[in-house]
């Protein structure tokens, strides 16, 4: 534990970090500040001194990995001509699944503050869906381009059906229940050729 007075450095993603363990070990509905400040090994009050609350710190955790995985999905182009555009496309649909994706996700719908915050967020112009979806129709449109995904495909819509779907599989999934990715994967096959 850091002792008091003591600078801790990275606090927010350990704490984030913490909340993912402990949505992962224990489920979402046993997440509460006092829990992600004993998981992370830090003072009770850390958490209220880096967040506007809970719910904030909530909002702010789900907004974070968002913006993780868009930031990965805007790096697809880079991949165009290389692995396969299936192979591509699931890992970085695959990526919002990891660290208690679901979990976080459906704690989130829980709490109707941290909803609206995330809501906000996100029409405010935080990276999220919106931003996976362009990034995966700019790929799609690339790897067309480069004679690797067929013509026909309408890359608008596959990138919508990826994104939704796995938006869907978020909300619906929580921890003990059936893995999410084969669907995953097996969507991405199914529109892109596998």
């Amino acid at each position: 534990m850091s002792p008091r007075g003591v600078a801790t450095p990275d606090v927010r993603e350990r704490l984030f970090a913490a909340a993912e363990c402990v949505v992962e070990s224990q489920g979402p509905g046993a997440l509460t500040s006092r829990a992600v400040t004993t998981e992370a090994g830090c003072a009770k009050g850390l958490l209220h001194a880096h967040f506007a609350g809970f719910d904030a710190f909530v909002a702010e955790l789900c907004l974070d990995r968002f913006a993780r995985t868009a930031a990965r999905a805007r790096e697809l182009p880079e991949s165009v001509g290389r692995g396969t555009p299936a192979g591509n496309l699931e890992a970085v649909t695959l990526a919002l699944f990891d660290a208690g994706g679901p979990g976080i996700s459906g704690l989130v719908m829980t709490r109707p503050a941290a909803a609206l915050l995330v809501r906000e967020a996100l029409e405010a112009g935080a990276p999220g869906y919106a931003t996976m979806q362009q990034a995966v129709t700019a790929y799609l449109k690339a790897e067309q381009g480069a004679g690797r995904v067929a013509g026909t495909v309408d890359a608008d819509s596959v990138a919508l059906a990826i994104v939704g779907t796995a938006h869907h599989l978020l909300m619906t999934s929580w921890p003990g229940s059936p893995d999410p990715r084969p669907a995953v994967q097996r969507l991405v096959r199914a529109l892109v050729g596998g």
